[in-house]
């Protein structure tokens, strides 16, 4: 039922609420259908994508490390600089194969299986740990704090740490050289929240309601390194996997 008819009606009335109806009934079916459409270009995607990509690239990669020990006495520094770009190049390639097939493989209900207690303290440390390379190359600092905090949530750490992390990673791409990033965790009737702050170049208005969704990379006007866009997809879905949720705050300029 989405709709009613008061007493009395005419049949102009009744023909158009019941032409309404069937329209809406074929908007519902098609829904359904492009939902199935989309699962099943998921799951085509994901065999593509490692197949068809990770596959050889696998091989290339196994075949230039080989390469490079067989040359290693020939090479001329030039040469091994080179072949360093070219592992680099097909590393970051094979990195992103994975990032793409772990958005779309991320099952919510078998990641709650593996829920136990987690230290929210280790999550943070293992999290700051992960990105630290970047923001020391960035020169920047990562100060996290804890408040009222309880000892242990319920959850899965390996991917509490990727959800903090990518946070983490987003706020040193978007932050200037020389800056800080402060993370903080505070229990808020009965929920964990960690919060992730920067004093970097912001995220635009247009931007905000999108940033969560996949591949999606929103244009600040600054020149900053390229990404997938998938970082924070991958975070929302762990996220709401621990019944959470993820918002984002940010002003042009200031910070985010």
């Amino acid at each position: 039922a989405y709709d009613f008819l008061p007493k009395p009606f005419t049949p102009d009335e009744f023909r158009l609420i019941t032409s309404r109806g069937i329209d809406r009934r074929k908007l519902v079916l098609e829904t359904i259908a492009l939902k199935k459409e989309k699962e099943m270009l998921k799951e085509h995607f994901a065999a593509v994508v490692s197949h068809e990509l990770k596959s050889p690239l696998g091989a290339v990669q196994q075949n230039l490390y080989l390469l490079e020990m067989e040359l290693s006495e020939k090479l001329n520094p030039e040469q091994k600089d080179r072949m360093e770009r070219m592992k680099v190049k097909i590393n970051d390639l094979i990195n992103l194969i994975h990032t793409w097939l772990r958005v779309i493989t991320v099952d919510v209900n078998k990641l709650k299986e593996k829920f136990s207690q987690v230290s929210i303290e280790i999550v943070i440390a293992k999290a700051v740990e992960n990105v630290q390379p970047h923001a020391l190359r960035m020169d920047i600092e990562i100060v996290p704090s804890f408040g009222s905090t309880p000892s242990f949530i319920i959850g899965d750490e390996g991917t509490l740490v990727e959800a903090v992390g990518n946070l983490l990673g987003n706020a040193i791409k978007f932050s200037r050289a020389s800056s800080q990033i402060h993370v903080h965790t505070e229990e808020i009737n009965g929920y964990l929240e960690i919060s992730v702050a920067d004093t970097g170049i912001g995220i635009a208005n247009e931007d905000l309601p999108y940033i969560f969704e996949d591949f999606y990379s929103g244009n600040s006007g600054e020149k900053i390194e390229k990404s997938s866009g998938l970082g924070l997809a991958i975070t929302r879905r762990i996220v709401e996997a621990h019944n959470g949720t993820v918002s984002v705050a940010s002003e042009l300029g200031h910070g985010s």
